[in-house]
């Protein structure tokens, strides 16, 4: 139940920070729209009353050129449209408006004027012209610029955007998943006939010897005790599988001797695969470790199956070299074969993936879900090189 509940946690996690994401970008947008709006007011604010001081006549002719060069120079820089009526609110100048004046008759220019101007009457109130104490002269209606606008809808856009991203990435993980999952289930039932195939093939020999040798006890005691070993080995298959999918049970035990009876197993199948490979074992030491010795059997063969189809000769070794620790045990299994091409480590551990012609690409992947999900460990490659071997590595708890 554990192990639903981190991908769980970890969904909840990503939403979060995703909504965290948009949260934050709507605020900081927002804040820049405002900061933009200010200042647009601001220059708004100071082109009337730059024209309240030419109106007024106050001052010098120093100042009213001072004032005419602010208000001629500041309409060159807004880029917000503008328009100024008079106390009527009848438009009489505008700027940044877009009108197709060509193709309108004078009412129709005005209409539209006006039209925009009670529009953005509705956005912000307009800046009264009043010099001093006098009259209403005139009105200053503004709207907000292009680029405010478009910062406007910035946010849902990258929203959109994001959401589409999200889509079609959940879209292909699925899509993965499903794959993975795919050759998962043919690769266990290829895996289940390829490992029952053995032990049923010896037993059809066993049953034909058997016939043969009704009158030669020895030699009949002799096929029951290797029908035996098949049957056991049967045995074996359906215990390995049968955990698969639940919680093992780890006990604390001698690691050599696990090592020892997958390794004399081997021993007895490479002739049968026309391969002399010398496989060595440490002397007899004793190495305790928490483990599951049906599941690591199952491990250290496929390593060791994985190793003589590495070999391309008839002649090889591989070699199990154990370092234990203080809170871990090492295992490396090492062969001479012809290595793996270091652009495809991280490949060869997922399910489906096999550079065999007729491989299903599971060994590897069941001997990592095994190491990693069951016992808490590791299995990697430690070492390689193209032409000169590979070295996997097992890291158990002690």
């Amino acid at each position: 139940m554990k192990r639903r509940t981190v991908p769980s946690n970890f969904k909840i996690a990503l939403v979060i920070l995703a909504v965290a994401i948009v949260i934050a970008t709507l605020f900081y947008t927002q804040s820049i729209v405002e900061k933009l709006q200010e200042r647009e007011h601001t220059s708004a604010d100071l082109y009337t009353q730059a024209l309240e001081f030419i109106i007024s006549g106050n001052g010098d002719s120093r100042d009213i050129t001072f004032a005419f060069s602010i208000v001629e120079g500041k309409i060159g820089q807004l880029d917000f449209p503008i328009l100024m009526t008079d106390d009527s609110l009848m438009p009489i100048s505008q700027k940044n408006i877009e009108c197709d004046s060509a193709s309108m008759t004078p009412e129709e220019i005005q209409a539209f004027f006006i039209a925009e101007r009670e529009r953005m009457a509705e956005f912000r109130p307009p800046i009264v012209v009043q010099p001093g104490d006098s009259v209403i002269l005139n009105y200053v209606f503004y709207d907000e610029s292009d680029l405010v606008k478009e910062l406007r809808r910035l946010p849902y856009i990258e929203i959109l955007v994001a959401t589409m991203f999200i889509l079609i990435g959940y879209i292909g993980f699925s899509y993965i998943k499903r794959s993975e999952q795919a050759n998962i289930w043919v690769g266990m039932s290829k895996e289940t006939a390829h490992q029952l195939g053995t032990p049923l093939s010896s037993l059809m020999g066993w049953l034909e010897l058997l016939r043969e040798q009704e009158h030669d006890p020895e030699a009949y005691r002799q096929t029951l005790n290797d029908m035996e070993k098949d049957v056991s080995r049967l045995n074996r298959i359906a215990l390995r599988f049968s955990k698969i999918g639940s919680k093992p049970q780890l006990t604390r035990q001698n690691l050599m001797d696990t090592i020892r009876k997958s390794a004399d197993y081997y021993r007895r199948r490479t002739p049968q695969l026309g391969k002399k490979v010398d496989i060595i074992v440490p002397d007899d030491v004793e190495i305790p470790a928490q483990y599951n010795a049906e599941l690591l059997e199952w491990v250290l063969e496929n390593l060791m199956k994985n190793a003589l189809d590495a070999m391309e000769g008839a002649d090889g070794n591989i070699e199990f070299t154990v370092k234990p620790g203080k809170k871990n045990v090492i295992i490396d299994v090492t062969d001479n074969g012809k290595g793996i091409d270091l652009r495809l480590k991280k490949d060869i551990f997922r399910p489906g993936y096999s550079t065999k012609k007729r491989g299903w690409g599971l060994g590897l992947s069941l001997a990592r879900r095994i190491v990693q999900d069951y016992h808490r460990g590791k299995l990697f490659v430690h070492d390689t090189a193209p032409g000169k071997g590979t070295t996997f590595r097992i890291i158990l708890p002690s």
